[in-house]
């Protein structure tokens, strides 16, 4: 729960302030999620179960590959899908991206852990991502556009100038 809210944090933050989710963290999810699909792949179930898996990790690359076909030139209707592919794959890409990275780094989790632990990590990350968003936001009222250019991040629009004198 800690491990996935300290990644999950920043995308939702991003989202809030600029109102997108940055290049950097989609990219971060296509390269966990190509390599859970490569792992999936070779695992020892069912063949239709780890398909159906698979397929879900495919939704960044689905994205990526859609980026390189459409040209900025294209269509409203095939700009409207490569932002709707772009969204599941955040939406549905991340947290099954993280499910099934779960259960590669600790195999025993889905049987071992209660319904309701479960259900309460979910809820905890939701919570956070839904707070870090608002966050993102409200920015103005607890950073300055200085906090912004020292992260190296560039400032959002109605950023705070930091105080003068």
């Amino acid at each position: 729960m800690v491990g996935i809210a300290a990644i999950a944090w920043w995308p939702a933050f991003t989202l809030g302030v600029w109102g997108e989710i940055f290049f950097d963290d989609v990219l971060a999810l296509w390269a966990a999620s190509t390599a859970a699909f490569v792992f999936v792949l070779v695992e020892k179930r069912p063949v239709g179960a780890r398909l159906a898996r698979a397929f879900l990790l495919l939704l960044p690359t689905v994205w990526l590959v859609l980026n390189f076909a459409v040209a900025d030139e294209s269509t409203d209707i095939a700009i409207l899908i490569v932002d709707i592919v772009a969204l599941l794959a955040v939406l549905a890409g991340i947290p099954f991206t993280l499910w099934v990275l779960i259960g590669i780094v600790w195999p025993d989790f889905a049987h071992e852990t209660r319904t309701s632990t479960k259900w309460l990590i979910a809820l905890v990350i939701l919570g956070i991502c839904a707070a870090s968003y608002l966050l993102g936001l409200n920015q103005e009222h607890f950073l300055t556009c200085e906090d912004f250019a020292i992260s190296g991040k560039s400032a959002p629009p109605h950023c705070t100038p930091a105080p003068t004198g």
